[in-house]
């Protein structure tokens, strides 16, 4: 396959956490497993080349012996800069995103993204659970890098503001909204918790 068919991953874990004390959620512990090791596993299957987007304990996140990328820009500015900072550093034509504090999302969840993208010819495919646009959870070709650099450097940071610039598709997740549930506090950890032991073995 050419680098253009290619499928490169990206785990966002660049974030401040401030609901969560600023502790970094991707190495929290969610029923004894890092939090980041739940996205890893759910994308390594579908894509050629894995990284984790980190701005905080890179050491620790090399630890998952991936490549370790941070945003250019040390004033964390959300996802959209981790996202342009995996464009840059790889030559692959598809990009595949996900957060790292959703663990409910597995490969089938994030395939269905693949798909839509690859069948529909679009630029971007997000997921809609039915309601309303989950964006850390999309499908983008790499070609559109010079447009979100441009975009990030006139001060923007919205990534739907971004996404709806092109040619985007909705994927359907109405079916399993649930799986979206993200991990901002720990009352939330502990219910997140509480789900992955009834659902895994």
């Amino acid at each position: 396959m050419s680098g253009q068919n290619k499928v490169s991953g990206v785990v966002l874990a660049g974030g401040m956490a401030r609901r969560m004390q600023e502790q970094d959620k991707g190495l929290m512990l969610c029923n004894n497993r890092p939090l980041v090791s739940y996205a890893l596993a759910a994308m390594a299957p579908l894509v050629d080349e894995l990284l984790i987007s980190a701005n905080r304990h890179q050491d620790q996140y090399r630890q998952f012996a991936y490549p370790v990328i941070s945003d250019a820009e040390p004033s964390f500015d959300g996802p959209l800069a981790g996202i342009l900072a995996a464009m840059q550093a790889t030559q692959h034509g598809i990009l595949l995103v996900a957060p790292c504090d959703s663990p409910l999302v597995a490969s089938m969840h994030l395939q269905r993204l693949l798909d839509a993208l690859i069948s529909q010819d679009a630029d971007i495919a997000v997921a809609f659970d039915g309601e309303r646009l989950h964006p850390v959870f999309a499908v983008l070709k790499t070609s559109l890098q010079t447009d979100l650099q441009n975009y990030l450097r006139s001060g923007e940071r919205k990534l739907q503001t971004w996404f709806h610039r092109h040619s985007m598709v909705e994927v359907d997740f109405s079916d399993t909204p649930h799986i979206f549930v993200n991990i901002n506090t720990p009352a939330e950890l502990l219910t997140v918790e509480q789900s992955l032991a009834e659902i895994l073995p």
